[in-house]
């Protein structure tokens, strides 16, 4: 089975420019894995030309299994008007929900067999962003937000896909309680994301073993690699990739995966 983990920072390329949905399914179409873990993903959001951005993902990746999981109702911007969803709200093809919505998305190509969705609370961090250049402060402080889990039962298989804090001290406590909760669900495990944790220190936290390794961010001259595919239990890799797509600041990571002794 052929996994993959990809920051699409809303659709945006390199220059900024937010994709519509016909640029977006572009984007995804040479990706040619099983199941597929996507961050900052916008939902009916102005910044993103109102696009359904999960159902259109998921139509063109040919998912019909798929959930997202909003963490915010609004745009997650400091001069914007948004709230944390706590928890956080998991949605799928069959569900209606109107935007502005933002989280994470988990899309498999294969049958699952149960669907399962962790909460995780914000930091008390704030990360210094860029202001409009018109307007004084130039700096502007971007308060944490409440970050998910979601799971996928496949067969033989469960993969957690997950997007941690900017704060790492925060996102060490994050994967802390994403690999306790991973510990309960049917192993082996795969956890998929942007951990917002460099190099070796995440699968040491998460108590796994990198499948592929090599920077990830950012996506132009990629120097840390945040994005990993980390086996917690008896899993091994093959044909590690790391690639840059149209959109999103970090390139995707993918690998195959499959059971020890099998």
């Amino acid at each position: 089975m052929r996994v993959a983990t990809v920051n699409i920072a809303s659709g945006r390329d390199r220059r900024g420019r937010s994709a519509d949905a016909a640029g977006l399914a572009a984007a995804v179409a040479g990706l040619t894995v099983d199941v597929l873990a996507v961050q900052e993903l916008d939902i009916g959001q102005p910044r993103s030309h109102h696009v359904d951005q999960p159902a259109v993902l998921a139509a063109a990746f040919g998912a019909p299994a798929w959930r997202d999981v909003a963490t915010v109702a609004g745009t997650p911007d400091p001069s914007a008007s948004w709230r944390p969803l706590v928890p956080p709200t998991l949605r799928g093809p069959d569900d209606d929900r109107s935007g502005p919505r933002y989280g994470i998305g988990l899309f498999c190509r294969r049958p699952v067999r149960r669907w399962h969705v962790l909460g995780l609370p914000p930091g008390r961090a704030r990360l210094p962003v860029p202001g409009p250049r018109t307007q004084a402060p130039r700096v502007v402080w971007f308060p944490d937000e409440p970050r998910a889990a979601v799971a996928a039962e496949l067969d033989g298989l469960t993969v957690v896909a997950t997007h941690l804090s900017f704060a790492p001290h925060t996102a060490i406590a994050q994967l802390r309680r994403v690999r306790a909760w991973a510990a309960r669900l049917p192993g082996p495990v795969l956890l998929a994301g942007d951990l917002n944790l460099a190099g070796p220190p995440a699968a040491l936290v998460a108590r796994g073993s990198r499948l592929v390794r090599g920077p990830t961010f950012p996506a132009d001259r990629p120097r840390l690699q945040v994005d990993h595919l980390l086996a917690l239990g008896r899993l091994s890799g093959r044909d590690p990739e790391i690639r840059a797509l149209a959109i999103g600041d970090h390139r995707a990571a993918a690998v195959t995966v499959q059971r020890r002794g099998s």
